[in-house]
């Protein structure tokens, strides 16, 4: 399931947080960025950013007045956050469990430790983020102007991103595994490292997963160089409410909504379900008959 592992993956983390995760933390997503999902991977495929010049200047040109360039328009950085760790619905998470190979790590300069339990015959998504921190479109005037710009019709904004010097994912392979998962600066366990002579310990995750669908990495500078996750929206028609016959306009939270998957539900190797495709499909005969 080369192609359809990320999409389930993706599918997963969205289930149990609204976000979208990057099946390829290394490959940066930037804040501002427009464009669509890749229905068969999952993957978002930008095809513009709100704050390149060329934008701005369409904006001008479609009579839309804001200086994305100012300074209050500019995205902003949150603070640092502890650990985040996401994770499917039918994944348990526990304390780690003593094996001999976990004995030989160094529990004490461990930053953090967890182990998960995998569902027999089904798919289960860990996202775990070392300190990650958020950065997002300033709410209110941006996306509110912005909202009529031509080249958003049909496309997805990324408005917020989640970025770390340290990620970990893993999709489990339906066999009921049971995964730990540390941040040490013991990870090698063949090779000594003499500090006192100017050794020095290199910080790392240690995991004895084996499975074709596990990614990690940490820099080990402690630079924010892996977007793990994003927020998406789309922005829905403009329109006006009425309420006791006296108008009300409509709020960026309704001008913009999260998107959906693009897709039907998947199975448990990330395939759109024919069961339910075929059910749809009848639905749909239903209704046009009676519409005859």
């Amino acid at each position: 399931m080369p192609d359809s592992a990320s999409r389930k993956f993706i599918d997963l983390i969205f289930q149990t947080s609204s976000k979208w995760a990057n099946w390829d933390p290394p490959i940066p997503i930037k804040v501002g960025s427009f464009g669509k999902i890749d229905r068969q991977t999952g993957v978002f495929i930008a095809d513009g950013n709100i704050y390149d010049e060329a934008f701005q200047e369409s904006l001008k040109q479609q009579g839309l007045m804001i200086d994305l360039s100012h300074p209050s328009c500019q995205p902003i950085m949150g603070a640092v956050e502890e650990d985040m760790i996401m994770s499917s619905m039918d994944v348990k998470k526990s304390e780690i469990s003593i094996t001999p190979k976990v004995s030989a790590l160094d529990l004490a300069s461990t930053s953090f430790k967890a182990e998960f339990q995998f569902q027999e015959g089904k798919r289960g998504a860990v996202l775990v983020m070392h300190k990650p921190q958020q950065e997002y479109i300033p709410r209110g005037r941006v996306l509110s102007i912005i909202h009529e710009a031509h080249q958003l019709r049909d496309k997805y904004i990324v408005s917020s991103i989640f970025t770390c010097p340290g990620y970990y994912l893993y999709l489990s392979n339906r066999s009921a595994e049971r995964v730990t998962l540390a941040l040490t600066a013991n990870t090698s366990l063949t090779t000594s490292i003499d500090v006192s002579a100017g050794g020095e310990a290199s910080i790392d995750w240690w995991t004895d997963a084996q499975a074709a669908f596990l990614r990690k990495a940490f820099d080990k500078a402690g630079q924010y160089r892996y977007t793990p996750l994003f927020d998406l929206k789309r922005r829905q028609h403009w329109f006006k409410r009425t309420f006791r016959g006296a108008e009300v306009q409509s709020t960026e939270d309704n001008m913009w909504i999260k998107c959906p998957q693009p897709w039907d539900p998947l199975d448990e190797d990330g395939k759109e379900d024919i069961v339910y495709d075929e059910v749809r499909q009848g639905l749909l005969v239903l209704r046009i008959n009676l519409d005859l």
